[in-house]
């Protein structure tokens, strides 16, 4: 017997980990996952900003906690893990939000910049799903990642100058692709979601050199993310509805990636 579509995607009894949480797409996520019902748990850096998201997401009847940590630390990724097993019991949904870029020529491009995109773009990703996988997936035979990549690891620019930017994230598209096919006999599902530009403190310097109008008219929709464009998407990748989808890059773009390639 079919389940009842509304059903598909209810997310009641179930905790999510959202890091990158506090704000932007991050916080988008965790009010589309929260809002079906799961339990949320964000991270970030800064406890201020992490105060202020869940008092944004408790506001909405959503029951939120927080943590204080850098992902790009391995032993702040298993301080999240271990305090959010005791405090929610299991990790159901992995949202692999936090990020980092770096604007430079290639040629001038900071070796120590390069660091930090990578370490934050790539290497939490790794700490955080092989942490959770261990201590709650694995174990409990089921679960859901999903890595935020971007529209600029699809492709190549011409005038970005984001070269540890675009191949970090190039990294997530098979980084999520290969996770999946290994941890698929566990049950778990691995899928990203690939936006274009949306409003953020991360995009803010890019828009104002390229301007919103150029951004809106380079779109086959005439318009650049809002602050619901996330949601859809990542709730089909969290819950029942998504099930038989996994090693699936998603991009969230308004048709930019589908008509330019670079």
């Amino acid at each position: 017997m079919s389940t009842p579509v509304h059903s598909l995607f209810d997310l009641h009894g179930k905790t999510a980990l959202v890091t990158g949480g506090s704000r932007g797409l991050g916080l988008q996520i965790a009010e589309a996952l929260g809002e079906a019902g799961a339990k949320i748990m964000l991270t970030s850096r800064k406890a201020a900003d992490l105060e202020e998201a869940a008092a944004h997401l408790q506001a909405k009847g959503i029951d939120t906690r927080w943590i204080a940590a850098d992902a790009s630390q391995p032993a702040d990724v298993q301080k999240v893990v271990d305090e959010t097993m005791q405090r929610l019991g299991r990790i159901d949904i992995l949202v692999n939000n936090a990020g980092a870029t770096w604007g430079a020529p290639a040629e001038d491009h900071p070796l120590e910049a390069w660091d930090k995109v990578m370490n934050l773009n790539i290497r939490s990703l790794f700490l955080f799903a092989q942490a959770v996988a261990k201590a709650s997936m694995i174990p409990n035979k089921g679960g859901r990642i999903i890595n935020v990549a971007s529209i600029a690891g699809l492709a190549g620019s011409l005038d970005m100058k984001f070269i540890a930017y675009g191949t970090s994230k190039g990294a997530v598209v098979n980084f999520t692709r290969t996770l999946a096919g290994e941890w698929g006999p566990h049950g778990i599902n691995v899928n990203a979601l690939a936006p274009g530009f949306f409003p953020s403190k991360m995009t803010a310097g890019v828009m104002k050199a390229i301007g919103v109008e150029k951004m809106n008219a380079a779109a086959p929709l005439r318009r650049i993310g809002d602050d619901d464009d996330l949601k859809g998407a990542a709730l089909l990748f969290a819950s029942a509805a998504g099930k038989h989808i996994t090693g699936q890059i998603l991009a969230v773009d308004g048709g930019v990636s589908a008509v330019h390639a670079g």
